[in-house]
């Protein structure tokens, strides 16, 4: 529509097993890391794979105002998660709200309008605790050691915290991110597997141009890093069945001997503006999204489209939004998950949208470096590819040879080469849940 405004991203945070912020993220894969490793958060040793990626440990005081440190006995990892991300991409982009010009933590006049501030923010299949549930279930059992449903209903729940189940719901990531940063538009939390983030920044993006706000957080955060998580992979046959456990080689996306994917916890949170206020309050700009497309699957959901239909869809549909193109888009910003299904799939719809085009643009998977966290890994792979935009410097795609005789995608294996990108097309899909996004940005210049 003419009439829509323009949406630039003028801040990124990152919380992945590469550190905390989107440097942290940056400098891991210019560097060539790999933050998988052995898992931590459990005893994992009965699993497929006891491999995943697991996030540095943190504070959460440092990442929440001194008032609203209690909330934090209710957060799930998924939520502080999306906390700390929230925390991350504000400072990034410079917002200065009100109550946090009140007490100190920013400086500088107030520059957005709370009212104006929304959000969407993707969420996963968030785990119990497990260790918190068992306990409270072992006070509910008969004599004879059986569990009873009635002496659950009478003693056994009274041992969880009232406020228990509030760790659990998906919507929470949104409820704690806008109470602490005082976003007062509208705000919403899509549940779609691994497309949740590329759905919650393309809802994002939508929000900001037809004006319903200013200035929108969004991206998505999850956690796979427990028994629950793991085993739900291990189950579905998506963990590598290797006997070569090296974490650094273990996920190897697009390779003609990938294995499976590993799992993983993160996630990232964009700030979306739009390009007038942003303008008007002299905000540094990464790049501006231009396209968007979205589309679900027919096909059955235990296994992928063989030709990678819904999501070759979702490209086209997000190419024709931004009006361009296919020979328009200079990288691929690929999923790239590491299982063979998916990855021929991801190949497929590539191939069909852009044929031979393939060969002359530059292409990014990173879940070689970061593994999978679901609900939670779009935005990490957006957030490489904006820097990569904005650096005009294409990290490293590990793992991702020997090449598959079928991979038409043009990844750069070893170290970081300069590549002067105009436009990223970048997608994600859900492995089991059907939906497919694709979101293309285009580097942002002064005076255009």
């Amino acid at each position: 529509m003419t009439d829509e405004r323009r949406v630039v991203i003028t801040g990124m945070g990152v919380a992945s097993c590469l550190g905390i912020g989107v440097e942290a993220l940056w400098d891991g894969l210019v560097q060539r890391r790999c933050g998988l490793g052995p898992i931590q958060a459990f005893d994992a040793s009965g699993m497929t794979s006891p491999v995943g990626g697991e996030t540095p440990r943190f504070k959460m005081t440092d990442f929440v105002p001194k008032g609203y440190r209690k909330s934090t006995k209710v957060m799930s990892r998924d939520i502080e998660l999306a906390v700390v991300a929230a925390h991350e991409a504000v400072r990034d982009a410079a917002l200065h709200q009100a109550p946090g010009v009140q007490r100190g933590e920013a400086e500088g006049p107030v520059n957005l309008d709370p009212a104006r501030f929304g959000a969407n923010i993707g969420a996963g299949l968030i785990c119990a605790d497990l260790h918190e549930l068992a306990g409270a279930m072992a006070t509910a059992t008969n004599p004879d050691g059986r569990f009873s449903l009635r002496r659950w209903g009478s003693e056994g729940m009274n041992n969880l915290t009232p406020l228990w189940l509030l760790k659990f719901l998906p919507n929470m990531l949104a409820c704690h991110v806008t109470i602490v940063h005082d976003a007062q538009a509208p705000s919403n939390t899509i549940t779609c597997g691994e497309a949740s983030s590329h759905l919650a920044i393309g809802e994002g993006f939508r929000t900001v141009a037809r004006g319903d706000v200013d200035v929108c957080i969004c991206g998505g955060a999850e956690s796979k890093m427990n028994p629950m998580g793991v085993a739900r992979q291990q189950l579905l046959a998506r963990l590598p069945e290797t006997s070569d456990h090296d974490p650094a080689r273990l996920c190897r996306p697009f390779a003609a001997d990938r294995c499976g994917a590993v799992p993983s916890e993160g996630g990232g949170l964009l700030i979306l503006e739009s390009l007038d206020h942003a303008r008007k309050r002299g905000a540094r700009i990464y790049a501006e999204v231009v396209g968007f497309g979205s589309t679900a699957n027919t096909h059955d959901w235990r296994t992928p489209h063989p030709e990678g239909a819904g999501i070759a869809l979702a490209i086209r549909r997000a190419l024709e939004d931004a009006g361009v193109g296919a020979e328009a888009i200079d990288l691929m910003g690929a999923f790239g998950c590491g299982t063979r299904e998916h990855d021929a799939s991801e190949l497929a719809a590539w191939t069909a949208v852009f044929g031979d085009h393939l060969a002359g643009a530059h292409a990014l998977a990173i879940k070689g470096a970061v593994g999978n966290s679901g609900a939670g890994s779009g935005a990490v792979d957006i957030a490489a590819a904006v820097k990569t935009l904005a650096h005009g410097t294409l990290p490293p795609s590990p793992n991702t040879e020997p090449p598959d005789p079928a991979c038409r995608l043009r990844f750069n294996p070893a170290g970081p080469v300069d590549a002067p990108i105009r436009r990223v097309c970048s997608v994600a899909y859900a492995l089991g849940g059907g939906q497919n996004a694709a979101l293309i940005m285009q580097r942002y210049q002064e005076g255009e």
